[in-house]
């Protein structure tokens, strides 16, 4: 296999070449191909890994308790019922599916993709990823923010920084994208330490507090008093709780990366890059166990924090504001042991923004180099840092680094991710004719859906900043397909049998002349008539041979792949075919190839198309086809810079 010659590129100076290490390992891997083999992928036990998407979804303990119960008041822990509920029959079951057909890390994106065809699930792919940059943008202003917060908030904090939130917060996304710009490696074992270590403090925390309503019960009679009197009765009390789950939804957030991380856990022995088993078993347990866990978090803290905390400290500027836990631990427990507790939530919060910058230079390559719509550099991380810091560092500002105002931002980038992984399994349902599963995961599907459109409604910010990331997407990326559509494209191009045979014996017979033809009725008068054509207007000697080149294009949005060239005989005419998103790229991969295999720089011959170029420009960049012969000498000339071993093009 041999890979086609690369246009040549300036040499960029010091700094750039400094910013442009480290190609992301997607970015030249043939489309839809995102599993590195067995032999060379790192694993770890299931449990290890689990850790790493907790720092994303445990560190919400910060600031969930704190946001229910200024979201549903003395309805906090119902509401937070509710949400368990939703996690445990929605997302669970929804991501489980997810986990066994999308098991090399793609996620749901990637199932709707293969759902849709060609330009539709591209422009979903889209669309999506402008939700997740939201969603892990987000996580990393609102989780420094938080983090922050219990700084500023810790009784040994010095005076003169406690107005200062959002220069603090700055700080620690500035501390965060350094970590990225110097070369960060995600380590399974800090996230293991610092899980570890929270959850234990939570444990102590959370139980120290129950103990302590066990030993006051007239704190429990207080809230029941203001339930019954606020509500009256039950059924009340879960219609109010529905219509507030929305605002509750960040307790769903780490379910996507759970899922993203799959290629780290480790599976069974028999497992192979098709059939993955004990890696998808494993992740189900992943999920459900972290699931479970966090259930159990979330009711407990929510009932907690709801019964001993005054409903006015959880407002903006209250000592709970975000911190609902921490103002317990150093109730409790004494500031000792709440600084200890605090420095734990910093960490696991700053983390947190950590693994969601990896989440988005991980992602991000995956999709937008395979279909053509990214510029050179969105390969390289460093580049990539340096844009998400400078939108973290903006929406920091706007948001005056407040919890509770990005708290709709985060529950929207959350509700439409789930909400699309949802829909995606149940169209997978829906092909795989499994009734009973496709009338479960629809109504699933038709929960999150409401949820989604009513945390939009209540809280429009979210779905503005993602509007933003949706449109700056689109935009680059067609700006970009616009300017790479001239690339050879095609790293590789593989030959079958008959194929090398063919052009070996044309290659000793003299010069390699080869006429491209568009593929109609493929019978012998067709080949008699464009032979007979080409020797006229091209001017081709009537001794010497022709190979025949006909490209049926296949899926026009893809951008790359490999091209894989059959041989055939046929009515006595030798003929090379091929499937391929486009034509006149792969045209010219095809005659490098050829140039490399033999020593001999051949020719290809076209006629003239009739029409406006304009239109063909247009049907070129969306159909892949067009102006052929002017856009493959473009190809050619800008792959091979030395006109004396560049391909020739003939148009009669």
């Amino acid at each position: 296999m041999a890979t086609t010659t690369e246009p040549k590129r300036p040499a960029p100076h010091r700094l750039g070449q400094w910013l442009l290490q480290g190609q992301h390992p997607q970015v030249h891997k043939r489309q839809g191909s995102t599993e590195e083999p067995a032999a060379t992928q790192h694993t770890e036990p299931w449990w290890k890994v689990m850790c790493l998407t907790g720092v994303d979804y445990y560190s919400t303990l910060g600031y969930q308790p704190g946001i229910a119960a200024l979201a549903a008041g003395v309805l906090s822990p119902v509401a937070t019922l509710v949400l368990v509920l939703l996690t445990l029959a929605g997302a669970l079951p929804i991501y489980r599916r997810v986990a066994r057909e999308s098991p090399n890390g793609q996620g749901s994106i990637a199932m709707l993709e293969k759902l849709l065809p060609q330009w539709k699930g591209k422009l979903l792919v889209l669309v999506l990823l402008g939700f997740v940059a939201t969603d892990f943008v987000i996580t990393m202003t609102l989780s420094a923010a938080d983090a922050s917060a219990h700084a500023l908030e810790n009784p040994f904090m010095p005076e003169f920084l406690r107005d200062h939130q959002v220069l603090l917060t700055l700080v620690l996304l500035a501390a965060l994208g350094a970590v990225f710009l110097k070369g960060f490696t995600e380590a399974i074992g800090i996230a293991v330490t610092l899980v570890g270590v929270y959850l234990a403090l939570n444990v102590v925390v959370v139980v120290t507090a129950i103990l302590h309503v066990v030993g006051n019960p007239e704190v429990v009679l207080t809230w029941q008093n203001l339930l019954t009197s606020q509500y009256g009765n039950p059924w009340l009390m879960i219609g109010v709780a529905l219509l507030v789950f929305p605002k509750l939804a960040l307790g769903l957030s780490g379910f996507e990366t759970g899922v993203a991380v799959m290629p780290q856990v480790r599976g069974a022995a028999g497992d192979t890059a098709t059939r993955p088993e004990g890696r998808i078993r494993n992740t189900r347990r992943l999920l459900t166990t972290a699931a479970l866990i966090m259930s159990v978090f979330l009711i407990c803290s929510s009932f907690v924090t709801t019964v001993l905390i005054p409903q006015k400290e959880f407002q903006s500027g209250g000592s709970a504001s975000g911190r609902a836990l921490a103002y317990l631990a150093h109730s409790y427990l004494g500031d000792a042991f709440g600084t200890v507790y605090d420095l734990s939530t910093i960490g696991i919060l700053w983390f947190a923004g950590a693994s969601a910058m990896a989440g988005l230079l991980n992602i991000v390559p995956r999709y937008l180099p395979g279909y053509g719509m990214a510029p050179d550099w969105v390969r390289s991380s460093r580049p990539l840092v340096l844009v998400f810091m400078v939108i973290a560092f903006a929406i920091t500002i706007i948001f005056e680094a407040n919890v509770d105002a990005q708290g709709g931002a985060y529950a929207t980038g959350v509700l439409v991710l789930i909400s699309s992984a949802a829909l995606a399994v149940t169209l997978s349902a829906v092909r795989r004719r499994q009734r009973p599963a496709t009338i479960a995961f629809a109504v699933i599907t038709a929960v999150f859906a409401y949820t989604t459109v009513m945390n939009i409604v209540e809280r429009p910010d979210g779905v503005k900043i993602a509007s933003f990331f949706i449109l700056a997407i689109i935009v680059t990326s067609f700006v970009s397909r616009a300017t790479r559509s001239l690339e050879l494209r095609f790293s590789e191009v593989q030959f079958d049998e008959t194929a090398r045979r063919l052009i070996a014996e044309h290659a000793a017979e003299g010069e390699i002349r080869i006429i491209a033809n568009e593929p109609d009725a493929r019978d012998e008068a067709e080949y008699v008539d464009k032979e007979r054509e080409q020797r006229e207007d091209n001017h081709i000697p009537a001794g010497d041979p022709v190979l025949f080149l006909e490209i049926t294009i296949g899926d026009s949005s893809d951008f790359t792949d490999e091209l894989d060239v059959c041989g055939e005989e046929r009515f006595g005419y030798k003929i090379l075919k091929v499937n391929s998103p486009t034509v006149p790229n792969a045209i010219a991969a095809i005659l490098m190839r050829i140039r490399e295999d033999t020593g001999k720089v051949p020719h290809v011959y076209f006629a003239w198309a009739e029409g406006n170029p304009f239109q063909f420009l247009f049907k070129y960049m969306f159909s892949g086809s067009g102006d052929v012969p002017p856009v493959t000498r473009e190809v050619l000339r800008r792959a091979e810079p030395d006109p004396e071993r560049r391909p020739m093009v003939h148009v009669g």
